[in-house]
């Protein structure tokens, strides 16, 4: 539904983005994440018309969004970071005049679903120069959606919101996915790791990583990580448990706990559960370690470990290690 190739955009001699190329697929939500000045509201706004790149190309659903700009627009809807609200006008009656622009046939009922969906209904006769924060934040959302669009495009869309109005927008773009593809800029790490299927993280204009956090976690570490608690563990357990197939290192805790390093090419999980019940040890867990997503942040975007996304950074020590575990 997206592709953008070899994207760069330069103000003189000022590059915010640079061969800049990925995808997405229809129906996914995909986190674009960076630290400020890392070109992702540059990114936003060439997807969405509002400036032609330096060089490279983009297209959104088959259209050039330089060459067919008119095309594109119709096929989006875009939040910037600032909403272009008219603070004289009601809820409604901005949000019908939103809809006339972009040609929706029925611009009051389109306000009207709109405004139930976004939970602003009970806001539609307030002038929006009257609306706290918040509710601004909903109804530049809503102009975002009224006309129905295959593509959003959110810069920042729980900005100034209440934990409880972040956690109902949150819900809303999580509703969206699958019948819309959707980008979604956010320093809010842990709303990146609970609506996107998938993050791309880019530093200094480039990008340096792209794909779920659990497979970032496999990428940085160079391993996967499994955490493991036995009810009744034994003098053997750890060489037991070492010495399944795929299993790299054990790192001993107390209380029966165990940190398994295993190899990116395979699942020793079955073979492990099956150990611990045939040796009678009690199985009470076994489950998949990663590093928050503020880790991975962290270690990509750091001055000195951002690397080019095509290679693997530099691994990371593992979580056992850290606590001082004992490993063989």
């Amino acid at each position: 539904m997206i592709e953008v190739e070899h994207l760069t955009k330069r103000y003189g001699d000022l590059t915010a983005i640079e061969d800049l190329s990925f995808t997405v697929r229809r129906g996914e939500i995909l986190g674009f994440l960076g630290p400020n000045g890392a070109g992702k509201t540059t990114t936003m706004r060439i997807l969405s018309g509002y400036m032609p790149p330096s060089a490279g190309t983009a297209r959104i659903a088959g259209y050039d969004v330089s060459e067919s700009s008119l095309e594109v627009r119709r096929r989006i809807g875009y939040l910037p970071e600032t909403v272009p609200l008219y603070p004289e006008m009601t809820v409604s009656a901005y949000l019908e005049y939103m809809a006339a622009l972009r040609g929706v046939a029925r611009p009051a009922r389109a306000a009207r679903d709109t405004m139930e969906a976004c939970g602003i209904a009970d806001r539609h006769d307030t002038l929006i120069g009257k609306l706290s924060k918040g509710y601004r934040q909903r109804v530049g959302l809503a102009q975002a959606l009224i006309h129905d669009p295959e593509v959003l495009i959110l810069d920042e869309p729980t900005i100034g919101l209440d934990p409880r109005q972040i956690i109902e927008v949150r819900n809303l773009i999580k509703s969206l996915g699958g019948r819309r593809t959707i980008i979604l800029s956010t320093h809010i790490l842990p709303e990146a790791s609970q609506v996107c299927e998938r993050v791309m993280i880019i530093n200094k204009g480039r990008l340096v990583a792209e794909d779920t956090p659990e497979r970032l976690t496999a990428r940085l570490r160079g391993a996967r990580q499994l955490a493991v608690q036995v009810a009744h563990p034994a003098r053997e357990t750890l060489a037991i448990l070492e010495g399944i197939p795929g299993v790299l290192k054990v790192y001993e805790h107390d209380n029966g706990r165990y940190e398994i390093e295993s190899a990116l090419d395979g699942d020793p999980r079955p073979r492990i559960a099956e150990a611990i019940v045939q040796h009678g040890w009690g199985l009470l867990e076994l489950r998949p370690v990663g590093m928050s997503l503020e880790e991975i942040f962290l270690t990509l975007t750091t001055e000195d470990a951002a690397e080019p996304a095509g290679q693997a950074p530099a691994q990371a020590a593992p979580a056992a290690r850290r606590q001082g575990g004992k490993g063989r």
